[in-house]
């Protein structure tokens, strides 16, 4: 379990304003995440990396010369937010462009792509890498559609050491790709791990099991088997990782031994003495190994094992110095230092525009709804976490609730600012992204920010804008999402409303609560459904049964909406 905590929900932000005091001359606390304490050498390309809290040495622990810029810090397993990464990127960035680094997981993907969409709106080149190095998350098919887990280390070490050593942008991701494609890792546990605050594990293997191809935020593994000894893991875990062959097929292999929490360095070391054995039995030779804690999952106890083929190039760049918190390697890192860092980049508040008291009247009902939603998702916390637990990461609850208490502050703090309905929609779905992360914080603020952009600041709210805004709104969670009806997703109820929706005819109220009905018949149904997208499509035959928790939550927010309306 996780024993020591303050507020659950400032978790993450806590955890990382303690890593900053911990290393004050490294590291620099910065909105979203940390960057390196002194300035990125001018013309230097920035190597961003992140992801969601909790898997700490990942990935702020790896920011330093020779390493990263700067690292993007997400709630406990959710991507961070689109605004998180922007900042950081702000902050890293200095004339020579930025990589963004993540594993390959839906909300990384759209939240990093749309930071990468307003930095090049701004004028700085960006590259995006999407480590993808887990054998279980694909059987066969395109490598680069898998997630990514451990085998981020040998990726991103690789990455940094070629921008220490003077590569630019394009060489940076170049080599970044290459050592992506020449990495393959395989996990396994022995049992869950447990949010900060919650009463239980997100999942248990049963006494005397281990589960096979699990992922790193919580998602329960693909197969279960007996315990075995260490050196039955180690044979498991080398057949399952040399089981193809990637592109770069030599003889030479970076490996990490990595543990997942709760396994401690002696047992590693158990194994790794087999796992040494059985890699020189296939006639590979390792290549200064890492055996330790470095891409962890909380307290889950378990392990991964992963081998990066290596060329004379991606074995120079592995043994390459680096001097981060977490990753220390080389007496010194040559190569140009920052200066020391000037102004610090934050984002602010957008100003507020003029509004008529029409539409401001009809802001201070979006706030009085969006109160009523904070009700509603604080009750709904723990069933959506346990409908989210079957099949995925069990953060559902917790991250539709962060989302609507931002969105609600802001909210709040526009009306009092004066703001019109359309601005109080626009900064609540900024602030929905912003604070929520995961896939649901960026697809929920998109949704908003569409509703209000429907919307005006210099006219009543009408019936017809509101129908308007709202087939907007899920023609957004469409558009950036990419999920289709009959994927398992949050898609399954919002379509069915919005076809609702484009169909009906009179006043909005009615209207709406007709289409709610719709939305919740079909979130119901989605039990039926095998998952198909997202996190849970891993899982996807464990999520029969259960509805999915993301279409759920959006049929019971149309509910109470069509019912403060009608």
């Amino acid at each position: 379990m996780t024993y020591l905590f303050d507020d659950p929900l400032s978790f993450p932000s806590d955890a990382v304003e303690g890593l900053v005091a911990a290393h004050p001359e490294e590291l620099l606390r910065v909105h979203g995440g940390v960057v390196r304490a002194a300035a990125t050498p001018a013309g230097q390309p920035a190597l961003v990396v992140g992801g969601g809290s909790g898997h700490y040495p990942a990935f702020a622990g790896w920011v330093g010369p020779g390493f990263a810029h700067g690292a993007p810090c997400g709630n406990v397993f959710s991507s961070p937010s689109s605004d998180q990464v922007h900042a950081v990127a702000r902050n890293a960035e200095n004339g020579g462009g930025v990589i963004l680094g993540f594993g390959h997981y839906a909300g990384d993907v759209l939240h990093f792509g749309v930071a990468a969409e307003k930095l090049r709106a701004e004028g700085i080149d960006v590259r995006i890498v999407a480590v993808s190095d887990d054998v279980a998350s694909g059987q066969g098919g395109d490598h680069r559609d898998r997630r990514g887990i451990a085998g981020d280390l040998t990726v991103f070490k690789v990455a940094g050491a070629a921008i220490q050593e003077g590569a630019d942008l394009d060489e940076a991701e170049r080599l970044a790709w290459k050592a992506n494609d020449a990495t393959r890792s395989l996990g396994v546990a022995f049992d869950g791990c447990t949010l900060p605050g919650a009463e239980d594990a997100l999942f248990h293997v049963p006494e005397g099991r281990m589960a096979i191809g699990l992922g790193i935020h919580g998602e329960p593994g693909i197969d279960e088997v007996d315990m075995p000894s260490a050196a039955e893991l180690a044979r498991v875990l080398v057949d399952g990782v040399l089981e193809e062959t990637p592109e770069l097929d030599s003889d030479r292999v970076a490996v990490v031994l990595n543990g997942l929490g709760t396994v401690k360095h002696e047992e590693m070391f158990v194994v790794w003495k087999h796992v040494a054995g059985l890699l020189a039995e296939r006639g590979l030779t390792v290549v200064r190994p890492e055996v330790g804690e470095h891409v962890t999952s909380l307290d889950m106890a378990g392990l991964s094992l992963t081998v990066m083929r290596l060329d004379e190039e991606l074995e120079r760049l592995w043994l390459a110095p680096a001097d981060a918190p977490a990753f220390r390697r080389g007496a010194v890192v040559e190569g140009p230092r920052g200066e020391e860092r000037g102004e610090v980049y934050a984002p602010g508040e957008d100003p507020i525009p003029e509004a008529t008291a029409e539409s401001q009247e009809g802001a201070a009902r979006v706030l009085e709804v969006l109160g009523a939603l904070e009700e509603l998702l604080t009750g709904l916390e723990p069933e959506l976490g346990r409908m989210d637990q079957v099949a995925g990461d069990g953060d559902h609850g917790q991250g539709m609730l962060l989302g609507i208490r931002a969105a609600r502050t802001a909210a709040q703090r526009s009306v009092e600012g004066g703001a019109g309905a359309r601005t109080v929609l626009v900064q609540a779905g900024a602030a929905w992204s912003a604070e929520a992360g995961g896939t649901s914080g960026a697809l929920w603020g998109a949704a908003l920010t569409s509703l209000g952009r429907a919307l005006a600041d210099d006219a009543a709210v009408t019936g017809d804008a509101l129908l308007t805004g709202l087939i907007q709104a899920v023609e957004a969670i469409e558009r950036l999402g990419g999920a289709q009806v009959g994927d398992k997703t949050m898609v399954d109820a919002a379509v069915p409303f919005r076809e609702s929706l484009a169909a009906a005819s009179g006043a909005a109220g009615p209207a709406i609560v007709e289409a709610a009905r719709k939305a919740t018949a079909a979130a119901d149904a989605t039990a039926d459904i095998v998952a198909t997208k997202g996190r849970a499509r891993t899982h996807g035959e464990k999520s029969v049964g259960t509805p999915d928790p993301g279409a759920i939550s959006f049929s019971r927010i149309v509910t109470l909406l069509g019912e403060h309306l009608s």
